[in-house]
């Protein structure tokens, strides 16, 4: 269960950014080929944070789906299933999204 390391990094990063004001909600993107179980996560997230200045704090993931793109064609589309080969002409591809893992914003309360 990494989620529970990764949450611990988050908090140190909220912390960091938050500058001792109280933090209402976390916003993180998680790409579909990261290795992360949101659920697991948010979970997560409640240990790490139940007794520390983030508690109460909301954990809020977008979910990004794996896009790629045929080096060949420049077809893109979603991947479905983890078949990493172009549906139109079987080409090659690169990923174009859904290895993000990233903090995009903090809501803050008013000072």
């Amino acid at each position: 269960m990494h989620e529970l390391s990764i949450c611990s990094s988050i908090v140190g990063i909220v912390k960091k950014h938050a500058a001792g004001r109280e933090v209402r909600t976390v916003h993180v993107r998680i790409g579909a080929m990261r290795q992360i179980v949101p659920d697991t996560l948010t979970y997560c997230w409640s240990l790490v944070t139940e007794s520390s200045e983030l508690a109460g704090a909301e954990l809020a993931i977008e979910r990004i789906p794996a896009k790629i793109r045929c080096t060949s064609c420049g077809r893109e589309q979603v991947l479905d299933e983890l078949a990493m080969a172009c549906q139109e002409c079987t080409g090659s591809v690169d990923l174009v999204e859904g290895d993000e893992f990233m903090i995009t914003s903090l809501d803050l309360a008013e000072v």
